[in-house]
C-alpha cells in the first residue's frame, strides 16, 4: 500500500486509526486482505485465560455521546462529539473555530480518517482504508489486557474497568528483538457495562501530529441511542 497510506492512517488522531493499520504492516497469513490479519486477533482473544476477568470493551452498533479531546503538551482541550448508527461510527473533535479539528470514521466497511486543522498541518486530505468495520475493531478491543478496576475522579466519579489495547510491529518472540510501539490505548469502560467508554488515552505513532505523540479523550455523556455518522464530502471521494 506504500508508506504515504501508511502514515497518514498512523497520524490519526483515534485508535480506530491505529487500528487499521495493522493489515498494512503485519505479515499477512492469507491472500493480503484485512480479513486475514483480523483471524489473528480472534485467536488472541480466544486464547483469553479464565476467571473472574470482566468482559472486555465493546463498542455497541448504536450510540451518542459528548465530551473533550485533550492534547496536553500543546495545551489544547476542544470539545469532542462520538456516535455511531447500524455498526458505522464517527468521531469529530472541535470545528472551524478551534486549533484542532477532525473527524474520523468507520463507514460501510472502511475506516476515514479527515484533519481539517492541526498546528504546522499543511495537508489536508482524507485518507480510505477499506476492509474494516466494526466487528474488527472489537476483535482487536477483546485481545486487550485487563489492569484492574479504577475510579475516575475526573468531574463526576464513574467507577469503570482499565484495559489496555497494543499494537507491536513487527511481530517478534520474547527477547532482544527490534520492535516498535505503533499504538497503545487505555481504555476506561463503565465497570456494569463494557459497551460506555468514559476515557481513552492513545500513545505510540499513531499521533504522529502530537510532539509527545499522547492524546486523551474523555466522555461527559455516553448513551445507547442511535447517533448521526455522516461522510464528509472529502472522504467521498478518497
Amino acid at each position: 500500500m506504500g508508506w504515504k497510506l501508511t502514515r497518514r492512517a498512523a497520524a490519526s488522531a483515534t485508535l480506530a486509526a491505529a487500528v487499521a493499520v495493522v493489515p498494512l504492516t503485519l505479515p499477512q497469513k492469507g491472500a493480503g486482505t484485512p480479513s486475514a490479519s483480523a483471524s489473528s486477533w480472534e485467536t488472541v482473544a480466544a486464547q483469553r485465560p479464565a476467571g473472574d476477568e470482566p468482559p472486555p470493551p465493546r463498542l455497541p452498533r448504536n450510540f451518542r455521546g459528548k465530551g473533550k479531546w485533550i492534547v496536553r503538551d500543546l495545551g489544547i482541550t476542544v470539545p469532542f462529539r462520538w456516535q455511531g448508527r447500524n455498526g458505522d461510527s464517527q468521531m469529530i473533535a472541535g470545528g472551524p473555530q478551534y486549533p484542532i479539528w477532525f473527524t474520523n470514521l468507520i463507514h460501510r466497511g472502511s475506516l476515514y480518517t479527515l484533519t481539517y486543522k492541526w498546528p504546522g498541518l499543511t495537508e489536508h486530505s482524507c485518507s480510505r482504508i477499506p476492509g474494516f468495520d466494526l466487528r474488527q475493531l472489537n476483535e482487536i478491543l477483546a485481545s486487550g489486557r485487563f489492569v484492574g478496576k479504577e475510579t475516575l475522579e475526573r468531574g463526576r466519579p464513574r467507577r469503570v474497568n482499565h484495559w489496555r489495547v497494543g499494537i507491536v510491529v513487527p511481530e517478534r518472540p520474547p527477547g532482544n528483538f527490534l520492535r516498535f510501539p505503533l499504538a497503545l490505548g487505555d481504555i476506561y469502560v463503565d465497570r456494569n457495562d463494557p459497551g460506555t467508554f468514559w476515557q481513552v488515552l492513545q500513545f505510540g505513532v499513531q499521533n504522529l501530529y502530537d510532539p509527545e505523540l499522547d492524546e486523551w479523550l474523555v466522555m461527559d455523556t455516553f448513551t445507547h441511542k442511535t447517533g448521526k455518522v455522516t461522510l464528509p464530502p472529502q472522504c467521498a471521494r478518497a
